[in-house]
């Protein structure tokens, strides 16, 4: 019988998954599994980075995305990020080198001690192999367990040069795919309580920032004439911001949410759970008046939701056999933009100002990777994303995801300008990303906002009444210094002029030659949300 060994087996099955690409950062645990590899290595310089790269870019492709941790000090180097990545059910395949076998119990240095546990509740899913036979089974397993989320492996490093058949790889190589029908009797009832509805609402969520769905969202909205909000705590942009029936991004709050559904009496949420809820606003969750009902595939979610029906099903299939057969009679498709709000201090630009020009200067399909949480409200106001795929947010709130993410959104899909819009405040998490972006000539174009504070802290502690809270005072940090030490282009714009400028050139930069620019602007404090 021909025997391979369990790394062949191993690099065998990510050819055969399509997996060509691996983010990691390596350490001596992780070496033996390394050696002729077959696949692109993307090198960060720090775990955290490297798994905000692999959830932009498994956010593009939709597909599991290869992880390469070190041992227990990598694995929770990355957990914070791996937050943000949990809630998006971002499918990861996280990798961890583990101690040889003999030497976990003696809890030698690099032992992982409780291997599986180390990772919880951040994955579905946590395995470390009984046996190096059985390593290759449960790297399949966690490709196909990785498709509902974060799936995490430890394999002890003398695991990699034992011994396998080599018919496992023929074994192993097989598919596991989903029905997609929508029960025709479910769609027919939603349709009927759409047609009676007095006032019906769609709430909309980032599991239908999808082409098609977008498409279906729009003739829905149009043909019903329905007002659409998009969840709160926004991760992806699931429906045209400026379109005339979208009404926003929902409060994350109890009450102000209870009072905007409650003004209808059917609610629709569709590819989101009920709620993300951040600001502890009590209130009534909704009236006995409002029928709400959740459609998606998350059963957890569908389970925790406090009120509310649900129903089991792909959002995406579900919205489109809902617009099947409308034809909306034909509208002015956006709505007019009201000039940006001007700054009052000469050499500082408003946040509404910069986002104008980003709207103005940069091409219609970009891809936004944003971290900037106290200029929420300005973004809303001046952007205009009509296009699938263009707004992404790190969906736990964890800092230090948008600047890597980014890099990880470029990567995934070159063919689209990316565009990140980073806080000084997140900036300093994973500065180091820049040194990646440089290395593998990824042409994202970094916009970072310095206005020397936790913005959003500060609107949290006025809201919260904690006055003169410590801690949210960054001072003037030269970022422009930072990224030409990493090897990177960057210019400091004092005006919108200067910084249209530099966006030409910057976007230029990226798409001819495939190189990274940063363009930092001291910005005017603002709030996340409108008054």
């Amino acid at each position: 019988m021909t025997a391979i060994s369990v790394r062949r087996a191993v690099h065998e099955l990510m050819a055969f998954h399509g997996m060509t690409t691996m983010f990691g950062n390596p350490g001596s645990n992780e070496l033996p599994f390394l050696k002729d590899l077959p696949a692109r290595y993307i090198l960060g310089l720090g775990e955290s980075t490297v798994v905000a790269m692999a959830d932009g870019y498994s956010q593009i492709t939709d597909r599991p995305t290869l992880i390469n941790l070190h041992a227990a000090s990598g694995t929770g180097n990355g957990l914070g990020a791996l937050t943000n990545s949990t809630i998006s059910r971002s499918k990861l395949v996280i990798t961890a080198g583990q101690q040889i076998r003999d030497m976990v119990g003696p809890e030698v240095m690099l032992a992982n001690v409780e291997a599986t546990a180390l990772a919880k509740p951040l994955v579905h899913q946590s395995l470390e192999p009984l046996s190096a036979a059985d390593v290759p089974r449960a790297f399949s397993q966690s490709v196909f367990a990785a498709e509902h989320g974060p799936v995490y492996l430890s394999v002890p490093y003398d695991d990699w040069d034992v011994e396998v058949p080599a018919s496992l790889i023929d074994q192993l190589s097989r598919t596991v795919r989903p029905a997609q029908r929508v029960d025709p009797e479910i769609v027919a009832e939603l349709t009927e309580k759409l047609r009676t509805a007095q006032s019906p609402v769609l709430v909309l969520g980032p599991d239908v920032d999808d082409e098609r769905a977008w498409v279906a969202s729009i003739a829905l909205a149009e043909a019903y004439d329905l007002p659409v909000w998009a969840a709160p705590s926004l991760p992806r942009l699931p429906f045209p911001n400026q379109h005339p029936n979208f009404r926003g991004v929902l409060p994350a709050g109890i009450a102000p949410i209870g009072e905007i559904l409650g003004a209808h009496d059917l609610a629709l949420v569709i590819g989101a759970p009920v709620f993300r809820y951040h600001q502890w606003q009590p209130g009534e969750y909704l009236p006995p008046s409002t029928e709400l009902i959740q459609i998606g595939e998350d059963t957890a979610a569908a389970a925790r939701a406090p009120f509310g029906d649900a129903l089991i099903a792909d959002p995406v299939e579900t919205i489109i056999a809902l617009a099947a057969g409308l034809n909306p009679a034909p509208r002015e498709a956006h709505t007019q933009i009201e000039p940006p709000t001007a700054s009052a201090t000469e050499g500082f630009l408003h946040p509404e100002e910069v986002f104008a020009s980003l709207r103005e200067t940069m091409p219609a399909d970009t891809r936004f990777v944003v971290e900037s949480t106290s200029t929420n409200a300005a973004f809303w106001s001046q952007m205009d994303l009509r296009h699938p795929g263009s707004y992404f947010f790190p969906a736990s709130g964890g800092l230090g995801w948008g600047l890597p993410a980014s890099l990880g959104v470029a990567l995934a899909d070159p063919d689209r300008p990316v565009l990140a819009i980073i806080g000084d405040g997140s900036a300093h998490y994973s500065i180091s990303a820049l040194r990646t972006a440089v290395e593998e000539n990824i042409g994202v174009v970094i916009v970072l906002l310095r206005n020397g504070t936790y913005g959003a802290l500060d609107w949290f502690a006025g809201m919260l009444g904690v006055d003169k809270a410590p801690g949210l005072d960054l001072g003037e940090v030269d970022f422009v210094s930072i990224a030409r030490g990493y090897g990177m282009s960057a210019e400091h714009a004092d005006s919108r002029e200067e910084l249209e400028r530099l966006l030409a050139e910057a976007a230029e930069r990226a798409r001819d030659r495939g190189e990274p620019m940063l363009i930092e602007i001291s910005t005017e404090k603002t709030r996340p949300e409108k008054k």
